[in-house]
């Protein structure tokens, strides 16, 4: 839902009216991603957590969900990133026994969602034949 960059600046290529607002060729335009990932005229109820919102990508238009930047701004280790977390998960999955050791479901917002008590888990190897 928040990007780790705020937005950023792009110049305006053209004259461009928004709103009742022109805003002349040459000027700054701050870009704030979490807002384009929050309008509502593209995501119903952006707010609530809903990963099926992605299952038809044909009917999200072109930038409106950039976590990670688009097009010759995308970062450049993103895909790296996904291989490296998607490693690291198999390998604790594969490798190690989970316990919870917490039975609370409560959950606090500072500004990101986060589980009040922590995660406490107990983790073990598993014996490998």
């Amino acid at each position: 839902m928040f990007p780790p960059i705020f937005g950023g600046f792009r110049k305006a290529l053209k004259d461009i009216e928004y709103g009742r607002y022109v805003i002349p060729e040459g000027w700054q335009i701050f870009w704030v991603a979490s807002m384009t990932h929050m309008d509502y005229s593209i995501f119903p109820e952006p707010s609530k957590f809903d990963p099926s919102r992605f299952e038809n990508q044909a009917s999200i238009p072109p930038y409106c969900y950039v976590p990670f930047g688009a097009g010759p701004r995308i970062c450049p280790g993103y895909e790296f990133a996904r291989i490296e977390t998607l490693v690291v998960i198999h390998y604790l999955i594969t490798h190690f026994k989970w316990k919870l050791l917490c039975s609370d479901n409560f959950f606090s917002r500072n500004p990101t969602s986060f589980p009040s008590k922590g995660l406490p888990v107990q983790i073990t190897p598993k014996k490998i034949l």
